[in-house]
């Protein structure tokens, strides 16, 4: 939580951004395994992260993007906000902006919080079952979506 004092001297407590990439290729979708001293580490999950004070949800997501598995992408579209404040496994209550994104290339390395990254069939996600926070959540969402698609994006 983020707790901030306003000029008549109230406060209140506020929740943090995090951004999320679905990039799908070829049938397959991009996973990162965390790792190190992050919540979750271990787990499969989307790549993503917390929005930086000075930039907005697109220029997050694909600057986390870009750090977490060294690709560039172009997004496609919003795809989900996500706005449970019981969102699962987190110390603090986040918002969740969920992106689709299209992969451009690779052109850096992974930063140090992925042990993983790896593009993982669709027909394969099913058989996961250790994905962090509710990202697994927010792929069932996206393959309904794949196979009937809906207006986007959704709010929750």
């Amino acid at each position: 939580m983020i707790t901030c004092t306003f000029e008549d001297g109230g406060k209140a407590s506020f929740r943090h951004i995090v951004t999320h990439a679905m990039v799908e290729d070829h049938g397959k979708l991009l996973l990162v395994k965390r790792t190190g001293d992050i919540l979750e580490t271990g787990k499969w999950s989307l790549p993503g992260g917390f929005l930086n004070r000075d930039e907005t949800a697109s220029q997050g997501i694909l600057r986390e993007l870009k750090e977490e598995t060294g690709w560039d992408g172009e997004i496609i579209s919003w795809f989900r906000i996500n706005t449970n404040p019981n969102r699962p496994h987190e110390d603090r209550q986040n918002v969740a902006i969920d992106f689709l994104v299209r992969p451009i290339r690779q052109t850096g390395n992974p930063d140090g919080e992925s042990s993983k990254i790896e593009w993982i069939a669709i027909e394969k996600l099913f058989s996961f079952d250790q994905f962090a926070f509710d990202h697994g959540e927010s792929i069932k969402r996206y393959l309904a979506y794949r196979k009937h698609p809906f207006p986007l994006p959704l709010f929750d």
